[in-house]
Protein backbone atom coordinates (compact mmCIF):
# COMPACT_ATOMS: atom_id res chain seq x y z
CA UNK A 1 0.00 0.00 0.00
CA UNK A 2 1.06 3.61 -0.75
CA UNK A 3 -0.44 5.16 2.75
CA UNK A 4 -0.30 9.10 3.70
CA UNK A 5 -0.01 9.54 7.40
CA UNK A 6 -0.10 12.90 8.99
CA UNK A 7 1.23 13.88 12.27
CA UNK A 8 3.19 11.40 11.62
CA UNK A 9 6.60 12.62 13.24
CA UNK A 10 4.97 12.18 16.61
CA UNK A 11 4.98 9.96 19.06
CA UNK A 12 2.25 7.46 17.46
CA UNK A 13 2.50 9.07 14.09
CA UNK A 14 6.27 7.32 14.44
CA UNK A 15 5.85 4.45 15.60
CA UNK A 16 3.07 3.52 12.55
CA UNK A 17 5.41 4.69 10.34
CA UNK A 18 8.26 2.38 11.17
CA UNK A 19 5.25 -0.42 11.14
CA UNK A 20 4.15 -0.07 7.97
CA UNK A 21 7.55 -0.11 6.27
CA UNK A 22 8.49 -2.96 7.93
CA UNK A 23 5.56 -4.66 6.27
CA UNK A 24 6.51 -3.47 3.06
CA UNK A 25 4.58 -0.42 2.17
CA UNK A 26 5.37 2.69 0.75
CA UNK A 27 4.75 5.40 3.67
CA UNK A 28 4.40 9.30 3.46
CA UNK A 29 4.84 10.80 6.60
CA UNK A 30 3.06 14.77 6.74
CA UNK A 31 3.77 16.91 9.91
CA UNK A 32 4.29 20.33 10.54
CA UNK A 33 6.38 19.44 13.63
CA UNK A 34 4.36 21.64 15.96
CA UNK A 35 4.93 18.30 18.00
CA UNK A 36 6.41 15.87 16.10
CA UNK A 37 10.07 15.45 15.68
CA UNK A 38 12.08 14.26 12.65
CA UNK A 39 14.16 12.61 15.24
CA UNK A 40 11.22 10.46 15.55
CA UNK A 41 11.38 9.09 11.97
CA UNK A 42 15.36 10.10 11.40
CA UNK A 43 15.98 6.21 10.82
CA UNK A 44 13.38 5.81 8.49
CA UNK A 45 14.27 8.62 5.75
CA UNK A 46 17.18 6.85 3.68
CA UNK A 47 14.08 4.24 3.32
CA UNK A 48 13.15 4.60 -0.62
CA UNK A 49 9.74 4.27 0.31
CA UNK A 50 9.77 6.73 3.00
CA UNK A 51 8.94 10.73 2.31
CA UNK A 52 9.14 13.27 5.14
CA UNK A 53 6.71 16.07 4.29
CA UNK A 54 6.87 19.00 6.54
CA UNK A 55 3.17 20.38 6.04
CA UNK A 56 0.51 22.07 7.78
CA UNK A 57 -2.12 19.94 7.20
CA UNK A 58 -4.55 23.38 8.23
CA UNK A 59 -3.78 23.71 3.95
CA UNK A 60 -4.58 21.94 1.23
CA UNK A 61 -3.04 18.77 1.16
CA UNK A 62 -1.62 17.77 -2.70
CA UNK A 63 0.49 14.66 -3.00
CA UNK A 64 0.88 13.09 -6.11
CA UNK A 65 0.60 9.43 -7.14
CA UNK A 66 -1.24 6.44 -6.32
CA UNK A 67 -2.84 7.16 -2.63
CA UNK A 68 -4.45 4.05 -0.61
CA UNK A 69 -5.09 5.01 2.53
CA UNK A 70 -5.18 8.11 4.89
CA UNK A 71 -4.50 7.99 8.39
CA UNK A 72 -4.94 11.18 10.36
CA UNK A 73 -3.04 11.84 13.39
CA UNK A 74 -2.50 15.13 13.22
CA UNK A 75 -3.19 17.09 16.62
CA UNK A 76 -1.48 18.70 19.48
CA UNK A 77 -2.66 16.17 21.91
CA UNK A 78 -0.31 17.28 25.08
CA UNK A 79 -2.63 19.44 27.50
CA UNK A 80 0.24 22.10 27.85
CA UNK A 81 0.78 22.44 24.12
CA UNK A 82 -2.88 22.42 23.30
CA UNK A 83 -3.89 24.69 26.19
CA UNK A 84 -1.09 27.26 25.17
CA UNK A 85 -2.68 26.98 21.48
CA UNK A 86 -6.16 26.47 21.42
CA UNK A 87 -7.08 27.69 18.26
CA UNK A 88 -4.55 26.14 16.30
CA UNK A 89 -5.43 23.06 18.22
CA UNK A 90 -9.45 23.23 16.68
CA UNK A 91 -8.96 24.46 13.79
CA UNK A 92 -6.13 21.46 12.96
CA UNK A 93 -9.06 19.12 14.27
CA UNK A 94 -11.58 20.90 11.71
CA UNK A 95 -10.17 21.97 8.68
CA UNK A 96 -7.03 19.52 9.12
CA UNK A 97 -9.02 17.02 9.13
CA UNK A 98 -11.36 18.11 6.17
CA UNK A 99 -8.20 18.65 3.96
CA UNK A 100 -7.05 14.75 4.75
CA UNK A 101 -10.87 13.64 4.09
CA UNK A 102 -10.50 15.69 0.79
CA UNK A 103 -6.99 14.03 -0.02
CA UNK A 104 -8.67 10.86 0.66
CA UNK A 105 -11.62 10.98 -1.54
CA UNK A 106 -10.30 12.76 -4.51
CA UNK A 107 -8.08 9.24 -4.29
CA UNK A 108 -10.40 7.21 -3.30
CA UNK A 109 -8.75 5.83 -0.58
CA UNK A 110 -9.37 4.64 2.83
CA UNK A 111 -9.70 7.11 5.62
CA UNK A 112 -8.52 6.44 9.16
CA UNK A 113 -9.52 9.43 12.09
CA UNK A 114 -7.32 9.08 15.34
CA UNK A 115 -10.00 10.16 17.68
CA UNK A 116 -9.54 10.03 21.31
CA UNK A 117 -11.26 8.49 24.62
CA UNK A 118 -10.99 12.68 25.36
CA UNK A 119 -14.91 12.54 23.60
CA UNK A 120 -16.31 10.74 26.38
CA UNK A 121 -15.32 13.32 29.29
CA UNK A 122 -15.54 12.74 32.65
CA UNK A 123 -17.76 9.83 31.73
CA UNK A 124 -20.90 8.79 33.77
CA UNK A 125 -20.99 4.81 32.17
CA UNK A 126 -18.32 3.15 33.29
CA UNK A 127 -16.78 1.65 31.26
CA UNK A 128 -16.64 3.07 28.23
CA UNK A 129 -18.64 1.78 25.10
CA UNK A 130 -18.66 3.52 21.48
CA UNK A 131 -22.44 4.30 21.81
CA UNK A 132 -22.04 6.43 24.76
CA UNK A 133 -22.53 9.96 23.54
CA UNK A 134 -20.15 11.46 26.59
CA UNK A 135 -20.04 14.32 29.07
CA UNK A 136 -17.77 16.98 27.89
CA UNK A 137 -17.65 20.36 28.68
CA UNK A 138 -17.83 22.51 25.17
CA UNK A 139 -16.09 25.49 26.75
CA UNK A 140 -13.75 24.43 29.64
CA UNK A 141 -9.96 24.17 29.79
CA UNK A 142 -9.78 21.12 27.83
CA UNK A 143 -12.42 21.54 25.48
CA UNK A 144 -10.21 23.25 22.84
CA UNK A 145 -8.88 19.15 22.16
CA UNK A 146 -12.56 17.43 23.31
CA UNK A 147 -14.21 19.29 20.88
CA UNK A 148 -11.78 19.31 17.76
CA UNK A 149 -12.04 15.73 18.09
CA UNK A 150 -15.36 15.19 18.37
CA UNK A 151 -15.89 17.50 15.32
CA UNK A 152 -13.22 15.47 13.43
CA UNK A 153 -15.70 12.16 14.47
CA UNK A 154 -18.61 14.29 12.71
CA UNK A 155 -16.71 15.31 9.71
CA UNK A 156 -15.56 11.43 9.25
CA UNK A 157 -19.24 10.51 9.65
CA UNK A 158 -20.52 12.75 7.47
CA UNK A 159 -18.07 11.83 4.60
CA UNK A 160 -18.74 8.34 4.71
CA UNK A 161 -22.33 8.62 4.87
CA UNK A 162 -21.12 10.53 0.80
CA UNK A 163 -19.32 7.36 0.32
CA UNK A 164 -15.65 8.06 1.82
CA UNK A 165 -14.35 4.51 3.26
CA UNK A 166 -13.41 6.39 6.50
CA UNK A 167 -13.18 4.69 9.77
CA UNK A 168 -12.45 6.15 13.68
CA UNK A 169 -10.21 4.98 16.59
CA UNK A 170 -10.90 6.38 19.77
CA UNK A 171 -7.64 5.83 21.37
CA UNK A 172 -6.97 5.31 25.31
CA UNK A 173 -4.02 6.67 27.22
CA UNK A 174 -1.31 5.53 25.13
CA UNK A 175 2.40 5.13 26.08
CA UNK A 176 5.66 4.05 25.41
CA UNK A 177 9.07 5.35 23.46
CA UNK A 178 9.43 8.33 21.80
CA UNK A 179 6.35 9.84 23.99
CA UNK A 180 7.79 13.69 24.95
CA UNK A 181 8.45 14.04 28.90
CA UNK A 182 7.42 17.68 28.82
CA UNK A 183 4.07 16.49 27.47
CA UNK A 184 2.38 16.52 30.58
CA UNK A 185 0.44 13.44 30.55
CA UNK A 186 0.67 11.34 33.65
CA UNK A 187 2.83 8.48 32.48
CA UNK A 188 5.56 10.91 31.27
CA UNK A 189 5.28 13.00 34.28
CA UNK A 190 5.54 10.45 36.56
CA UNK A 191 9.00 9.05 34.35
CA UNK A 192 10.57 12.38 34.58
CA UNK A 193 10.37 12.69 38.13
CA UNK A 194 10.91 9.13 39.44
CA UNK A 195 14.13 9.52 37.12
CA UNK A 196 14.89 12.93 38.17
CA UNK A 197 14.33 11.69 42.22
CA UNK A 198 11.73 14.61 42.54
CA UNK A 199 8.30 14.09 44.43
CA UNK A 200 5.87 12.40 42.00
CA UNK A 201 2.80 14.80 41.53
CA UNK A 202 -0.54 13.40 42.26
CA UNK A 203 -3.62 15.18 41.57
CA UNK A 204 -6.72 14.77 43.86
CA UNK A 205 -6.19 11.95 45.82
CA UNK A 206 -5.19 9.59 42.99
CA UNK A 207 -8.29 7.60 43.10
CA UNK A 208 -9.06 8.53 39.91
CA UNK A 209 -8.39 5.60 36.59
CA UNK A 210 -6.54 5.43 33.54
CA UNK A 211 -5.91 2.56 31.04
CA UNK A 212 -3.21 2.53 29.23
CA UNK A 213 -2.26 1.09 26.20
CA UNK A 214 1.35 0.37 25.18
CA UNK A 215 1.84 1.87 21.58
CA UNK A 216 3.09 -1.55 19.87
CA UNK A 217 -0.80 -2.57 20.88
CA UNK A 218 -2.19 0.60 19.77
CA UNK A 219 -0.24 0.60 16.26
CA UNK A 220 -1.61 -2.89 15.22
CA UNK A 221 -5.29 -1.92 16.18
CA UNK A 222 -4.73 1.40 13.74
CA UNK A 223 -3.19 -1.24 10.80
CA UNK A 224 -5.96 -3.28 11.22
CA UNK A 225 -9.01 -0.35 11.35
CA UNK A 226 -6.87 1.03 7.85
CA UNK A 227 -6.92 -2.67 6.19
CA UNK A 228 -10.57 -3.33 6.87
CA UNK A 229 -13.72 -1.07 5.99
CA UNK A 230 -14.95 -0.97 9.58
CA UNK A 231 -16.59 2.60 10.75
CA UNK A 232 -16.44 2.75 13.57
CA UNK A 233 -16.02 4.25 16.25
CA UNK A 234 -13.68 1.47 17.43
CA UNK A 235 -12.29 2.24 20.99
CA UNK A 236 -8.73 1.11 21.07
CA UNK A 237 -7.23 0.57 24.84
CA UNK A 238 -6.20 -1.51 27.30
CA UNK A 239 -9.16 -3.11 29.56
CA UNK A 240 -7.09 -3.23 32.41
CA UNK A 241 -7.55 -0.07 34.75
CA UNK A 242 -5.50 1.29 37.07
CA UNK A 243 -5.81 3.83 39.86
CA UNK A 244 -3.50 7.32 38.95
CA UNK A 245 -1.60 6.57 42.39
CA UNK A 246 -1.13 2.97 41.65
CA UNK A 247 0.18 4.00 38.32
CA UNK A 248 3.11 6.38 40.22
CA UNK A 249 3.48 3.63 42.46
CA UNK A 250 4.59 0.90 39.78
CA UNK A 251 6.60 3.77 37.64
CA UNK A 252 8.38 4.45 41.53
CA UNK A 253 9.32 0.55 41.86
CA UNK A 254 10.49 -0.09 37.72
CA UNK A 255 12.54 3.09 38.14
CA UNK A 256 14.09 2.30 41.38
CA UNK A 257 13.19 6.28 42.86
CA UNK A 258 13.26 6.83 46.27
CA UNK A 259 10.62 9.92 45.23
CA UNK A 260 7.55 10.73 47.48
CA UNK A 261 3.90 11.17 46.27
CA UNK A 262 3.33 15.14 46.32
CA UNK A 263 -0.63 15.61 46.41
CA UNK A 264 -2.01 18.45 44.21
CA UNK A 265 -5.30 19.68 43.74
CA UNK A 266 -7.94 17.89 40.75
CA UNK A 267 -7.85 19.80 37.67
CA UNK A 268 -11.14 21.20 36.65
CA UNK A 269 -12.64 18.37 34.21
CA UNK A 270 -10.21 15.67 34.63
CA UNK A 271 -11.90 12.61 34.15
CA UNK A 272 -12.52 10.23 37.48
CA UNK A 273 -12.51 7.38 35.54
CA UNK A 274 -11.66 5.67 32.12
CA UNK A 275 -11.45 2.07 30.62
CA UNK A 276 -12.52 1.58 27.21
CA UNK A 277 -14.56 -1.39 26.16
CA UNK A 278 -13.09 -3.13 23.75
CA UNK A 279 -15.90 -6.01 22.71
CA UNK A 280 -16.10 -4.18 19.04
CA UNK A 281 -12.29 -4.35 18.01
CA UNK A 282 -12.14 -7.97 19.33
CA UNK A 283 -14.76 -8.44 17.08
CA UNK A 284 -14.81 -6.23 14.26
CA UNK A 285 -10.67 -5.72 14.15
CA UNK A 286 -9.63 -9.21 15.83
CA UNK A 287 -7.67 -7.21 17.84
CA UNK A 288 -6.77 -6.76 21.91
CA UNK A 289 -3.35 -5.41 23.59
CA UNK A 290 -0.88 -7.73 24.92
CA UNK A 291 1.55 -5.42 26.55
CA UNK A 292 1.53 -5.79 30.06
CA UNK A 293 1.66 -2.68 32.15
CA UNK A 294 4.66 -3.43 33.71
CA UNK A 295 6.27 -4.58 30.51
CA UNK A 296 5.31 -1.86 28.64
CA UNK A 297 6.55 1.08 31.41
CA UNK A 298 10.02 -0.75 32.00
CA UNK A 299 10.58 -0.32 28.07
CA UNK A 300 9.15 3.53 27.99
CA UNK A 301 11.94 3.70 30.96
CA UNK A 302 14.97 2.23 29.72
CA UNK A 303 14.37 3.75 26.06
CA UNK A 304 13.98 7.26 28.01
CA UNK A 305 17.38 6.34 30.00
CA UNK A 306 19.26 5.09 26.78
CA UNK A 307 17.98 8.78 25.03
CA UNK A 308 19.48 11.45 27.28
CA UNK A 309 17.57 11.85 30.36
CA UNK A 310 20.00 12.43 33.08
CA UNK A 311 19.03 10.74 36.54
CA UNK A 312 19.12 12.45 40.09
CA UNK A 313 22.33 10.36 41.12
CA UNK A 314 24.28 11.73 38.26
CA UNK A 315 24.63 15.16 39.91
CA UNK A 316 23.65 16.58 36.58
CA UNK A 317 20.84 18.82 35.77
CA UNK A 318 18.05 16.32 34.90
CA UNK A 319 17.29 17.28 30.60
CA UNK A 320 15.64 15.76 27.88
CA UNK A 321 17.20 14.67 24.52
CA UNK A 322 16.12 15.91 21.29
Amino acid sequence: MRVVITGGAGFIGSHLCEALLARGDEVICVDNLASGRVANVRHLVESPRFLLDVHDIRNPLEISGRIDAVANLASLASPPGYSRRPVFTLTTGSVGTKNALDLAAAHDARFVQASTSEVYGDPAVHPQREDYWGNVNPTGPRSMYDEAKRYAEALVAAYAREGTNAGIARIFNTYGPRMRLDDGRVVTNFIAQALRGEPLTVYGDGSQTRSLCFVSDLVRGLIALIDTPVTGPVNLGNPHEMTVLQIAELTRDIVGSTSEIEYRPLPQDDPTRRRPDIRRARAELGWAPTVAVADGLRATIDWNRSHGVVEAHSGQEARCAS
